[in-house]
Parts: structure tokens; C-alpha cells; sequence
């Protein structure tokens, strides 16, 4: 098989092309600055040179606040590029993963988002990334995967872990908020369910890549302290109104992960077991 990972240049995307290497795959890495696509020559030349079997989206704008005053460039990114990427694989017969994300939902639920549970955003991110869903499923609802993933950390790229990792060096104590509900998750293991998708073409439709379990951002820095022998009374307590931000987030984005089931697999290991498995590799590279 041969593979075009777009966004290879981050968090996700960089995973993906590591494992992917690993494997002894053909793999076509292209970062942000080797191919916008949002331009159809670029998007098309890429696919011709490359001839993938499967492309892998990781590209996108995740400047949540700036989206706020700059939607319709987020717009373009988010949901333009996507279309345009899904209308050239359906030409050139590919197939198409395309990465999402936990804020196509409100945020107010009080049981886990099932896969088709209604969607509603209150960003512009969320609006924006649900108008991509909608783009890529709409030109190929049968060749195509929508993987929304959250709270992501890793060896690459800026991530909450790693600031917490540089904050238990720099601060006697650090504030954080205990009022958002989410899924820790470790890159790695999107990039393992996204390697599968791409060599099962039966696996279609909307799926969500997230670490098993919840926890508030105050118990994944809790978590990163205990990991790293630090005293867990060094992490503190507060709520958002500490961090008013332009673009509200969620209270609640644990994700459902019932699609798993249907096509043979489980759930992603629970968020503690992977943040314990990744730490060595992303305390090296902190």
C-alpha cells in the first residue's frame, strides 16, 4: 500500500509517518508548508506523484481562539480543504481518513457522545471542523473515515503534558482547571487505529479516537506529577472563570466508542495505562 499523510509536520501527522515508516510502508509525508489543500494544483500534484492508496488528513487550523475572529480562514483550512481533498481521492480512487475533533458537540452532555449523537458546536473550531465531517462523508460515504480524537499528547509537538512536564521544573505549584471532562490521548494510539482503518477499505463512516475513561485537566497534571515522583499537593484546583478564553471549552467532551465494536475492536486502552506508556518517550523529548 502507499500512504499520503498531509500535516505531517504535526503532533498526529508526525506519528502517523513514524509508524507508518516502522512498518515498512510507502509513505508520502507532506507538512503544512509542502502542501496546502486548499489549492486544487497542489492537492492534485501530490496525489498524482504520489498515487496513494489511502490518504491521511491530519492537516488543519487547531488555533481554537484565533478561529473566533478568523473563521473564515479557519473555514477554508478545516472544511474547504477537506472537500477538495475527498473530491481528488474519489477521482484517483483513494480512500480517505480525515481527523476531527470533540468539539462538533456542545460540550454540555453528562453521558460519553455516541457516534451519532447530535452534533452542535459553539466555536467556530467546532463549526468549521463539523463542516469538514460533512464535506468528507458527503463525497465519500463509502471510501471514507471521520476519526475525532481530543486532548492529544505526544513525543512531538507543544501539548498539555509537556507544559505540565516544564511547569513541575519551573513552579512550586501550578493552577489548573477541574471543571472540563475529557480523554487524555496519546498520539500513538490514534495513529495505530489509523494505520488499521487504512488497510480495512470496509471500515467506513464516523469513529472516535480517544484513550478509554475521563478525567478533568486537573487529574491529567496530577498524573504527569505522580509520573514523574513529584508531590500530586504541587498540582492545585480551580475552575475556568481563571482562564476566560475567546472561545469557550467544552465541560464535557468524553466521547463514545461503540463503532469500535462493530468493526471487531475494542475501545483505546484507558487514558492512565497509555499516558504511563508514552511518558518515557515524551519525557526524553521534553
Amino acid at each position: 500500500m502507499k500512504w499520503l499523510v498531509t500535516g505531517a509536520g504535526g503532533m498526529l501527522g508526525r506519528e502517523v509517518v513514524d509508524l507508518l515508516a516502522a512498518q515498512g510502508a510507502k509513505v508520502g509525508a507532506r507538512t503544512r508548508r509542502e502542501l496546502d489543500i486548499t489549492d486544487p494544483a497542489q492537492v492534485r500534484l501530490a496525489i498524482k506523484t504520489v498515487a496513494p492508496d489511502v490518504v491521511v488528513n491530519c492537516a488543519a487550523w487547531t488555533a481554537v481562539d484565533d478561529a473566533e475572529s478568523r473563521e473564515a480562514e479557519a473555514l477554508r483550512v478545516n472544511a474547504d480543504g477537506p472537500q477538495l481533498l475527498a473530491e481528488t481521492c474519489r477521482a484517483y480512487g483513494a480512500r480517505l481518513l480525515h481527523v476531527s475533533t470533540d468539539y462538533v458537540f456542545p460540550g454540555d452532555a453528562t453521558v460519553p457522545y455516541a457516534e451519532d449523537a447530535p452534533t452542535g458546536p459553539r466555536t467556530a473550531y467546532g463549526r468549521t471542523k463539523l463542516a469538514g465531517e460533512e464535506a468528507v462523508l458527503s463525497v465519500l460515504p463509502d471510501r471514507a473515515a471521520v476519526v475525532r480524537t481530543a486532548w492529544l499528547y505526544g513525543a512531538h509537538g507543544p501539548s498539555f503534558v509537556r507544559t505540565m512536564l516544564r511547569l513541575e521544573r519551573e513552579r512550586d505549584t501550578v493552577d489548573v482547571v477541574n471543571d472540563q471532562v475529557g480523554q487524555p490521548t496519546w498520539t500513538r494510539d490514534v495513529a495505530e487505529r489509523l494505520v488499521w482503518l487504512g488497510t480495512h477499505p470496509e471500515a467506513a463512516g464516523v469513529f472516535h479516537g480517544t484513550n478509554s475513561g475521563q478525567a478533568t485537566w486537573y487529574d491529567l497534571a496530577r498524573e504527569v506529577f505522580r509520573l514523574t515522583g513529584a508531590a500530586q499537593s504541587r498540582v492545585r484546583p480551580t475552575d475556568s472563570t481563571a482562564y476566560i478564553r475567546p472561545a469557550p471549552r467544552p465541560a464535557f467532551s468524553v466521547l463514545h466508542h461503540g463503532r469500535w465494536g462493530e468493526v471487531g475492536l475494542g475501545a483505546l486502552r484507558d487514558w492512565r495505562v497509555a499516558l504511563s506508556a508514552a511518558f518515557p518517550g515524551i519525557r526524553r523529548s521534553t
